[in-house]
Parts: C-alpha cells; structure tokens; sequence
C-alpha cells in the first residue's frame, strides 16, 4: 500500500480521534482527518505544531516516521518504530553477526547498482556514460579502488553542466545542493522507516560506519536511489527561475520523492514499494537465504 507524506508548515493542533489524525488551525474550529493507517512520513516543519503524544505513538505504532526541521526549516529529527518485526530479536542477531566478506559484497552490490543509476540517468541527459559502466564492472568487493567517488565526481561534474557552471557536490555549497540535501533527508527517512519494517537496525550499517550517525544503514541502502532524486532535482533546476530559497511549492515537489515511479525486479513500481523490496531482500542476504539485494534499475 501507498502511504501518505503529511507536512505541516503552518501552526497546527495534531491529535488523535478513533485511528484517525485530526488537524485543526488557530482560528479555525473545523477539523480535517487522516487515517493513521494510509500515513507513512510526517513532516513538522513549523515549530508552533501542537503534537499530542497519543498520536505519536498511534502513527510510531502503524511504522510512520516523523520527521522535525530545525530553524532553517530543514530535516533535523526522526522518529521511528523500534518494535515494527514480529521477530525483531533474530533480524537484529543475524544482521550484527553479518561477517566482514558479507558486508563488503553488499556494498560492492550497492555501488554498482548507483554508478549504473547515475550513468543511466546521465546517458538519459546526452553525457556519454561509458567510462561509468565500466567502473562500475570494476568494482570489487569492498570498492577497495573507490570507484564509488570517481563515479561521483564525474557525475556531479556533468550533470547540471547545462545549467550551472563549475557545481559542486556538497552539503554547506551552493544551489541546488539545498534541494539535494532536503530530497536526500525525505530519501533516508523513507529507508530508515522501512529497514525498521523489516527488522533491521538502521544503525549498523554494512559500509557506513560513524559513532555520530544513527542511520548508517539506511545510509548505504539508499545510495542507489539517490540519482531519482538527482533527476527531480535536475527537473526543478530546468523548471524553476528561483531555486534559492526551498520554498514551500519546491518542498511539496520534494515530498513526492517516496512515490516516484521507479523499476525494480523488471516491474514499475512507487519508490516507497521499491524500498520495502530492497530491505526485505537486504534482511535475507544477511540470513543466507539469497545472495543480491533487490535494488531498482534506472
């Protein structure tokens, strides 16, 4: 099932009424209602959003993520279910006992599949792609010769060449690296909420590994489903006179990251779906019961 992206950017009353989320404004008696079931990301972005913790724990309980933004209205927070597997307590055995060979297959598994994104996306926008394809046949175990980051290079490189002069990739850099960074946090939360589905601990991650970050493994599922965000992104740029400020008509376009079209297993599919193919598959190679992670194909 598709589930819903609720943002809130106004000051609102969120609160619970029989499994349904009931929002009302200051000044403004007439409530709204959303059923829990369908909501899957919840965006606070105001700071004078009332929440009451009976709904929290209703929308935590049917394995919606919350997200909060700071003071530059920009994802800062997450909340997620902690008990969303009926067998929770084997998924997190097997998947801290994973063996180091393990681990580096996957990453080689989840590098490939992005540079061939990236390439795919690039050759889609007239870049000649064949240096990509063959790094990505390069890629050993572990990425131990980093074609990861010569991928990347040549990526960001070529891929707003048209439109933006001498771009670089980089959190605290210039547009439309603020677009990039707000599709990649609705990207993350949108994995981070369904490793939590499939038992898996967003934590530990297979290649990721920094004591600060909780979401180290969502972070490595992820990177193969950032060039659709590139592609969005890439779209707005084209679209978009002002792409300085992240407007809220530019978040809402964002928003929809989790319901892209995407393909994965030859089938097209929305993002979020594809995602639970993804971690469901990632939970079986740490099982043994299958040797690739199912990840989408561009």
């Amino acid at each position: 099932m598709i589930k819903r992206t609720l943002y809130f950017a106004n000051p609102a009353y969120l609160s619970s009424k029989k499994q349904q989320l009931v929002v009302r404004y200051p000044g403004n008696e007439e409530e709204r209602t959303v059923p829990i079931e369908d909501i899957g990301l919840l965006v606070l972005e105001s700071h004078q959003v009332t929440i009451s913790h009976r709904l929290i724990s209703l929308l935590l309980g049917n394995n919606a993520a919350i997200i909060t933004c700071d003071e530059q209205h920009l994802p800062q927070g997450m909340m997620l279910n902690l008990n969303a597997s009926h067998t929770q307590q084997e998924h997190f055995r097997v998947q801290v006992e994973a063996s180091q060979a393990l681990k580096d297959r996957l990453w080689k598994q989840t590098i490939q599949s992005k540079i061939r994104n990236q390439a795919a996306l690039l050759n889609q926008n007239g870049v000649e792609v064949e240096n990509m394809n063959r790094w990505a046949d390069k890629v050993q175990n572990g990425d131990p010769d980093n074609f990861e980051a010569r991928a990347a290079a040549y990526h960001w490189k070529c891929l707003f060449t048209d439109l933006i002069q001498n771009f670089k990739r980089g959190q605290f850099e210039g547009e439309p690296n603020n677009l990039l960074n707000y599709g990649y946090a609705i990207l993350r939360a949108t994995v981070a909420r369904s490793l939590l589905a499939s038992g898996l601990l967003p934590t530990f991650g297979y290649h990721h590994r920094n004591k600060y970050n909780a979401y180290c493994l969502a972070d490595d599922v992820m990177e193969p489903y950032r060039p659709y965000v590139d592609e969005l992104v890439l779209e707005l740029v084209r679209s978009t006179d002002d792409y300085q400020t992240l407007t809220p008509a530019l978040k809402q376009k964002l928003l929809q990251i989790p319901v892209l079209d995407v393909m994965i297993n030859g089938k097209q599919s929305p993002l979020m779906l594809a995602v639970q193919q993804t971690t469901a598959s990632l939970y079986q190679c740490y099982a043994r019961e299958q040797k690739e992670i199912k990840f989408p194909k561009f």
